[in-house]
C-alpha cells in the first residue's frame, strides 16, 4: 500500500548533497515536513506544487518524521550527463518508477574493474558490524578520541563506512553519514545493493569490502544499515539478521569481523535485555563463521546477565573488555556537533548501549 497526497512548498529548512527538507502546506491546512531527494531532480522553491508519499506518517511508522517528495509538478528531472554515474551501466531500485544507473566499483567502465577479477581478500582488515545505524557516530566520536588522548603523531586511523540495504536505501537519508564526511572523519562512504548514494557503489556486500580495502584504502571498516531497522517480534523477522551474514562474508574474504553487540538495560522489552537477542540470534542462527565478540565490562548486576548470554556464543571468540567510563564516553561524544541517540536514548539512559559500541571500536582498532 502506498498512500499518496499533495501540497504546496511553504519553506525551505535545509539543504545537503542529495537532499532538501522543506515545510508543505497540506490540503488539510496542515504545515507538515517533507523530504525531497536532490539527486535526480531539481530543489525545489517555495510556492511548487508537490505529489507526496505520505504512508509512513499516516501509519505512525518511527520512519514517518517526513513525508517523502515523489515528484514536483512542471518541474521536471536533473539530467546531468557529466555525472560520474551518467556512465554506469548498474541499475538500483530495479523495476521500480525510482530506478536510477550509478557506476558500480565493479563494472567494465570502472578505473578498479580489474581489482575484482581474480581472487581477492581484505587482508585481515578489521570490519565492524554494528545492527543500527545509530551505532555509527558512536564508533566515530570514541575513535577520534582515543586518538586525541594518544596524542600521537601519526594519522588517526581511516575508516570506511559501509551502508547495507537493510534499512534507509538513499546514503542521503543518513545525517550522521553526511555529518562525519563533512568533518573529514569517514576515508569514504560505500553503498552495495539496492542501497545508493555512497562515494564509492558496490554490487554486493563482497566487493563493498574489496572496495573498503584496496579502493579506499582504508585501516579499518565499519558496516551498518541506513536508519531504519525493522523488527517484528518475533524470532526471524528482523533487518539485524543480516549482522550474521556479514560476519560469513568478511570471514570469507580474510578479514576479522568485530560484532558491536547491542546491549540495554534502558530498553523495557526482555528480549533486548542485556545482549539483545537480535544480536544474539545473528550469532547464533545466520553467522556460520567466528566472529570476535568484544563484551565491556559493567555493573555487577548487568555483567552477570551479559555473561550468561554469551555462554550461547560458543561459535565465537568472546573478548572481555576493560572498563569504560560513563564520563569519558561523554568527553568523546562532545566532540560530534549533535546528540547521539538510540531508540530516543542517550548516554545517561542508556550507558551500556554506548558502552558496548566504544568497546567493539576499542577491539578493532587494537
Amino acid at each position: 500500500m502506498m498512500i499518496r497526497d499533495e501540497g504546496t512548498v511553504v519553506t525551505i529548512i535545509s539543504v545537503r548533497e542529495g537532499q532538501q527538507i522543506v515545510t508543505v502546506l497540506m490540503r488539510s491546512g496542515e504545515l507538515e515536513r517533507a523530504v525531497h531527494y536532490t539527486d535526480t531532480s531539481p530543489l525545489l522553491v517555495p510556492g511548487d506544487m508537490v505529489d507526496l508519499n505520505v504512508t509512513a506518517m499516516k501509519l505512525g511508522l518511527g520512519s514517518g518524521v517526513f513525508h517523502i517528495v515523489i515528484s514536483a509538478r512542471g518541474r521536471g528531472s536533473v539530467n546531468d550527463s557529466t555525472h560520474s554515474s551518467a556512465n554506469g551501466h548498474i541499475m538500483k531500485l530495479k523495476y521500480t518508477p525510482m530506478q536510477r544507473s550509478v557506476l558500480a566499483i565493479e563494472e567494465p567502465a570502472s578505473a578498479f574493474h580489474s581489482s575484482f577479477q581474480d581472487d581477492a581478500n581484505v587482508e585481515g582488515m578489521p570490519v565492524l558490524l554494528g545492527e543500527l545505524h545509530s551505532m555509527l557516530p558512536v564508533v566515530m566520536c570514541w575513535l577520534q578520541y582515543r586518538h586525541q588522548q594518544s596524542k600521537s603523531p601519526e594519522r588517526a586511523l581511516e575508516v570506511a563506512y559501509i551502508m547495507t540495504d537493510g534499512g534507509a536505501l538513499p546514503l542521503a537519508w543518513s545525517r550522521h553519514a553526511a555529518m562525519l564526511e563533512g568533518m573529514g572523519w569517514l576515508k569514504t562512504s560505500i553503498t552495495y545493493g539496492q542501497a545508493y548514494g555512497g562515494k564509492v557503489e558496490a554490487v554486493n556486500k563482497f566487493s563493498a569490502l574489496i572496495a573498503a580495502k584496496h579502493v579506499a584504502k582504508a585501516d579499518i571498516c565499519l558496516v551498518t544499515m541506513g536508519p531504519g531497522t525493522i523488527g517484528t517480534g518475533t524470532r526471524y523477522g528482523y533487518t539485524g539478521i543480516e549482522i550474521g551474514e556479514l560476519v560469513n562474508a568478511v570471514h570469507a574474504l580474510g578479514g576479522v569481523p568485530v560484532v558491536i553487540p547491542r546491549i540495554s538495560f534502558a530498553d523495557p522489552r526482555s528480549r533486548h535485555q542485556g545482549i539483545s537477542h537480535h544480536t544474539l540470534t545473528a550469532l547464533q542462527l545466520a553467522a556460520r563463521c567466528p566472529a570476535v565478540v568484544p563484551l565491556p565490562l559493567l555493573e555487577s548486576h548487568e555483567h552477570a546477565l551479559v555473561q550468561e548470554q554469551a555462554q550461547g556464543l560458543q561459535l565465537h571468540r568472546i573478548i572481555a573488555m576493560p572498563s569504560i567510563s560513563i564520563e569519558e564516553i561523554a568527553r568523546a561524544l562532545e566532540l560530534y556537533p549533535q546528540p547521539i541517540t538510540s531508540m530516543g536514548r542517550g548516554l545517561s539512559q542508556d550507558p551500556a548501549f554506548f558502552q558496548a559500541i566504544c568497546a567493539a571500536a576499542d577491539c578493532a582498532s587494537q
